[in-house]
């Protein structure tokens, strides 16, 4: 059957009014005459890419009074994957960032036609997340009530509901389904065209034809971009190149990392039905048949995301316009056996096409935007893993408020193109991560399930010795870090094969190692830590160090400081540690995922001209935290020097020989709150080191131990970390870290002004700690992060992270607490008051478990053991 194309481009270009009127104004309807236009010399900002990531970026730039902006596309606007999208708007995401974009994408396609009189397309049809096991309502149920709690309606429905509204589905085999009324279908093309139209309108100038060979750099800063019509000189580029945003990147001369990589995507379209669907039946999502449906003029849309994808382009294939790829019904075979499951009625329908189409996916299922860290003035809005229309509204907005404002008015980490190095742009590592990534849009996602593709990049120098332990491995920005070490009488294959959202298989031995943290010795491998030295001539390092960090760094030789590294309002872009090795040298530790982001920001802030040097260290070190009461032993054993505290007190450095070993630098911290120490050993001497702890430790009971006895003890303790419970809109007296400012030193710094506007003023947000009271361990489903809090019945905020406490012998998580007004929503000042006079809940997946809320600090939970059944927790005044 002959088919008309999907989304007729050039008939709505020359139908729409608005269309026109920019049309006709730019005379850009052929070829020829496309490349007689002459590109203007200079612009502020060059955008490339005309599909819906560049024109929202464009329509909101635009919005926020940037006039002087200039848009190329290749080939035709909206002629990349964007032509080809199903159309599907979906605001039901795990990532509250994404549910926000997707919001706000929907509420601004809904308004879009009647801003610019351009037909869309949209219609409000709703979602159905269909459900077939109890583990995958469970994950539908957390979703629901984070949906709930930003304001998006949704409710968990019976099958019977299901049957209602959708007649034509099978629901035999469902316990249950998650409706989403508000969810929406529209043309993305047809967005991508009236988002085009209102930037022009407001003074944006669009090329089409006309494409980017490279951008121009000079001394780490964009300069311009040459083009095969010329030069442009700019301030700012963004990068919306979509499948094409790699190679872009890579060509620069300043290359920029923009790891993804496309894979064929597959879906069929049918003639309209005997008795034609409405235009408002909902959309239907499968996940565990893998498959979605929409209403398609009458007739049915459908595709999915199957187990086994094919990627496309490794090589790299420079193609103008998307073109439909060749049609695989082998291929798609079990996509389509399971809509026939779910649709039996469509068995004799005629199908009239099976669209294959590129879509880009990154290493972790997340979009990348974001400027470079390696140039200025470089942005990048791509990688939308088949959400390209659900986030290209929220996302075009929170890229063009980054480079109007300097930030995004929200916390956008998660997607952040600093979360990712160098290592993660191997063309082979991105073609075996999106074959793994592409299935697992639709896969089940339990609690702490790591990728199994691309492992073993980057690996301490112990780690054969761990891994013959019983090591099991998770991997942070690349590196392998032990979770747990499985005794050698466990079932390994059942223990690896577990996942699940309640009581996991691995907690008696997280249990074990724990006590052997309070009451003997454990050795857990940190050596992922990012790990900087900044250094001098003259005194340099330390008045720059002073302006860049808000904690007084003028100590004495061989002491540690914690402190933040702030931006103008005050939030956490980094939160770390800093030895003063000498006068004029300083080893900075930071979390691993700060590599990229910290070494960025550092250099951005620093004097160009100064005689400071700032070495990425990482590498050179492997680091071992020595946790617990008889730490103390063991090293005392090692290097014959006295460790005790009188000798070698609480936040002290010192180089010391450990064995055989010279040059090992001991700090007095775990990053747990417990007695111990950590040890950065020149990488040579790793093993060395580590088989002499070992074997000395022996009397002392020392066993391995992972990160999920690291996370268990520090978060009882009440420690927050960077990236997960604070981030660059955390400010530290909103998490009880006042002490850790030199407000009152008179000493000016990065965000300083923020935070005295703040002390005067009040926090509108409080870190606080909530002890789960009702909650069975063994039976109840396990908080995560990301959970609703309540107080006395009202929403005030979301857990961060959570673990259960050995100590406690309950679950405890950390979250933020809010001061909603009642009557207008506003955010109001949140007090000590505030937090200890409440009643709070903590939803878990619709289930709500009373809790007892406690402020910074909390040491005094700890003074004596107590069985939780006689426990009482008394309420605690934090600053």
């Amino acid at each position: 059957v002959m088919f008309c194309r999907l989304l007729s481009v050039v008939g709505r270009q020359r139908t729409s009014p608005g269309w026109q009127n920019w049309s006709s104004a730019r005379s850009s309807t052929s070829a020829a005459e496309a490349r007689s236009v002459a590109l203007p010399m200079q612009a502020q900002v060059v955008i490339c890419g005309g599909g819906i990531m560049g024109t929202s970026v464009a329509y909101h730039l635009s919005k926020m009074g940037w006039k002087d902006i200039v848009l190329l596309e290749q080939g035709r606007l909206a002629a990349g994957s964007t032509r080809f999208c199903a159309g599907i708007l979906s605001t039901a995401r795990h990532l509250t960032i994404e549910q926000k974009m997707a919001d706000y994408s929907n509420k601004l396609y809904h308004q879009l036609e009647q801003e610019t009189g351009i037909q869309t397309g949209y219609t409000r049809t709703g979602s159905v997340f269909l459900a077939q096991t109890q583990d995958r309502l469970i994950s539908l149920k957390r979703i629901n009530s984070k949906l709930n709690v930003i304001g998006i309606p949704s409710e968990i429905i019976s099958p019977k509901k299901v049957a209602e509204l959708h007649h034509l589905l099978n629901v035999h085999d469902l316990v249950g389904a998650m409706h989403v009324p508000e969810d929406a279908v529209v043309s993305s093309a047809d967005v991508a065209l009236a988002l085009a139209s209102a930037a022009s309108q407001n003074g944006v100038q669009i090329y089409d034809r006309t494409s980017v060979l490279h951008v121009m750099v000079k001394k780490g800063q964009v300069t311009g971009v040459e083009t095969d019509k010329g030069q442009i000189e700019c301030q700012y580029f963004v990068n919306c190149a979509g499948q094409w945003a790699y190679e872009l990147g890579l060509s620069n001369e300043e290359p920029v990392s923009i790891p993804l990589h496309a894979c064929e995507h597959f879906y069929l379209l049918t003639r309209p039905l005997e008795t034609p669907l409405q235009s408002s039946t909902p959309t239907i999502v499968d996940a565990d048949g893998r498959i979605y449906i929409r209403n398609w003029q009458g007739g049915i849309l459908s595709g999915g995301f199957e187990r086994n994808p094919k990627p496309i382009f490794t090589e790299g294939k420079n193609q103008l316009e998307i073109q439909n790829l060749q049609e695989d019904w082998d291929h798609f075979e079990p996509l389509l056996s399971s809509l026939l499951r779910r649709m039996p009625e469509l068995e004799s329908l005629e199908i009239m096409k099976l669209v294959n189409c590129p879509e880009t996916f990154t290493p972790d299922m997340r979009c990348i935007m974001g400027e470079s860290p390696a140039v200025q003035g470089y942005f990048v809005l791509a990688g939308m893993n088949s959400a390209g229309l659900s986030f290209g509204g929220g996302a075009g907005k929170y890229l063009a408020e980054w480079m109007v404002h300097g930030y995004p008015s929200e916390n956008v980490w998660e997607l952040d193109l600093k979360r990712f190095g160098a290592l993660q742009s191997s063309r082979t590592f991105l073609r075996h991560r999106v074959m793994e990534v592409m299935p697992l849009m639709y896969d089940l996602k339990v609690p702490r399930w790591d990728f199994q593709t691309g492992r073993q990049l980057r690996t301490s120098p112990l780690y054969d010795r761990l891994d013959a332990q019983g090591a099991r491995w998770m991997e942070k920005h690349g590196f392998e870090r032990p979770k747990y070490f499985v005794p050698p009488d466990k079932d390994l294959l059942a223990l690896e094969q577990s996942k699940t959202f309640y009581k996991p298989d691995w907690f008696d031995i997280v249990e074990s190692e724990v006590k052997c943290c309070k009451e003997a010795v454990c050795v857990i491998d940190m050596s992922s830590f990012t790990k900087f030295e900044i250094t001098s001539t003259g005194d340099q390092a330390l008045e720059v160090l002073q302006y860049l960090f808000s904690n007084d760094l003028d100590v004495p030789v061989g002491h540690i400081v914690h402190t933040g590294m702030l931006n103008e309002v005050g939030g956490y872009e980094n939160d770390c540690s800093i030895a003063r090795l000498s006068k004029r040298s300083f080893f900075m530790i930071s979390p691993t995922d700060q590599q990229v982001h910290c070494w960025a920001w550092l250099k951005k802030h620093m004097p160009k001209d100064s005689n400071l040097l700032l070495e990425d260290v990482t590498w050179k070190y492997t680091a071992l935290n020595l946790i617990g009461p008889r730490a103390v032993d063991v090293l005392s054993e090692l290097s014959y020097a006295p460790m005790t505290p009188d000798h070698f007190p609480s936040l002290f450095c010192k180089e010391m020989s450990v064995g055989y070993a010279n040059g090992i630098r001991v700090m007095s911290m775990t990053h747990t709150g417990e007695p111990g120490f950590m040890l950065y050993i020149p990488i040579e001497y790793a093993l060395h080191v580590y088989n002499e702890v070992m074997s000395v430790g022996q009397k002392y009971g020392i066993r391995n131990a992972g990160y999920y006895a690291l996370r268990s003890l520090r978060i009882e303790k009440f420690f927050a970390f960077w990236g997960q419970d604070i981030n660059n809109l955390t400010t530290p007296l909103e998490c009880g870290r006042e002490s850790r400012v030199k407000l009152e030193k008179g000493m000016d710094f990065i965000g300083r002004d923020a935070l005295l506007q703040q002390k005067q003023n009040g926090v509108y947000k409080r870190f606080t700690m909530f002890i789960l009271d009702n909650h069975d361990t063994d039976l109840d489903l396990w908080p995560w992060w990301g959970e609703p809090i309540y107080r006395n019945g009202q929403y005030v905020g979301k857990t961060t992270s959570s673990a259960y406490s050995y100590s406690l012998e309950r679950h405890v998580c950390l979250g933020f607490v809010h001061n909603f007004s009642e009557d207008t929503g506003e955010e109001q000042v949140v007090t000590a008051d505030f937090i200890n006079r409440g009643e709070y809940e903590i939803d878990i997946a619709g289930y709500r478990f009373q809790a007892k809320a406690k402020l910074y600090p909390v040491a005094s939970l700890f003074t004596h053991k107590r069985r939780k059944d006689d426990m009482e927790l008394s309420d605690l005044h934090g600053k």
